[in-house]
């Protein structure tokens, strides 16, 4: 089969969303890449600070709510679909619940050939990317960092912490059938 769909799990400011950019310049065909974070930010802003849907804590951590997993389903549900119409999509997503994340990605595309990628990178480099980027609740980074690969089963894992973007994008691509 041919590589229809790359998930990449990884922590805040792992570097996801650069390796996002390099796949889409170094794959052959068009991807299109969607995000969880594209996914937060089409939400109605009242639900990024509910219990029924996104909760940020003072330590970094975030706790989602019954709303935000109905959403969250119609929109895994609707990347499939696009997948199954013919696009080729690179999905950037948080494991927050690390393997039940994973299961309900499996689930959505379940029939497609999929590649799940783990984007790691050491908790404190991750740290201070956040700190430079300016728009993550402080200590997310470092929460997120080891517990969103918590019993996540991949094909191909990259690590950030001293590899650029485009050297990642490249193992990755060498994956793609």
């Amino acid at each position: 089969m041919t590589t229809q769909v790359i998930v990449l799990n990884g922590g805040s400011s792992s570097g996801k969303s650069g390796i996002v950019r390099c796949l889409q310049a170094v794959l052959r065909d068009p991807w299109l890449a969607l995000g969880v974070d594209s996914l937060i930010d089409a939400m109605p802003g009242s639900m990024q600070t509910s219990a029924a849907g996104t909760e940020f804590t003072a330590d970094g951590g975030v706790n989602v709510g019954p709303q935000f997993r109905t959403l969250e389903a119609a929109w895994m549900a609707g990347v499939a679909a696009m997948v199954r119409a013919g696009a080729r999509v690179i999905v950037d997503d948080v494991f927050l619940g690390g393997a039940a994340s994973q299961q309900r990605w499996q689930q959505a595309l379940a029939g497609l050939d999929v590649l799940w990628v783990g984007v790691r990178c050491q908790s404190s480099v991750a740290a201070g990317r956040e700190i430079a980027r300016g728009d993550r609740v402080p200590g997310m980074a470092a929460l997120q960092a080891a517990a969103v690969h918590h019993d996540v089963t991949y094909d191909i894992e990259v690590d950030t912490t001293h590899t650029e973007s485009l050297v990642c994008a490249h193992t990755i691509a060498a994956h793609i059938s």
